[in-house]
């Protein structure tokens, strides 16, 4: 892990206001983990910038705190929402991130382009990717 932590994608803000713990399960951090060596420290190297963590690991008190979705990946440790800072630059990102999965530097389950842009959401299962590019 060489540009991301575990605990960065456990971090909420919402969770502190609210009380809530956020602490992964080992198996949940196994997943953190792998979510980062495979996707977020390859982006960040290829995008040669920082790129900051909107949300990582919502366990699911913090995702319905926040609204997520019942079945969203951030509860399973397997999704991180990014930003490069603001819409344009995460457009640039999501257009990097799809020419490295066409290039097959990285694969990913789902990577989605949120809110115009406003951030940018990537997923990862072990095993069962489907690259999906999807804008919502």
């Amino acid at each position: 892990m060489k540009y991301f932590t575990i605990a960065e994608l456990c971090r909420s803000t919402t969770a502190d206001n609210k009380c809530i713990d956020n602490t992964p399960a080992p198996e949940i951090r196994e997943k953190l983990q792998t979510l980062i060596e495979e996707l977020l420290d390859p982006i960040r190297e290829a995008w040669g910038k920082p790129i900051r963590v909107n949300s990582g690991y919502r366990c699911p008190a913090l995702n319905q705190a926040v609204r997520g979705a019942p079945t969203s990946q951030h509860q399973k440790g397997e999704a991180a929402d990014l930003n490069a800072g603001d819409p344009a630059k995460n457009r640039e990102l999501f257009d990097k991130i799809v020419e490295m999965q066409k290039t097959g530097r990285i694969a990913f389950d789902q990577l989605i382009d949120e809110a115009h842009y406003s951030w940018v959401h990537i997923s990862y299962r072990k095993t069962g990717n489907r690259g999906q590019v999807l804008h919502l």
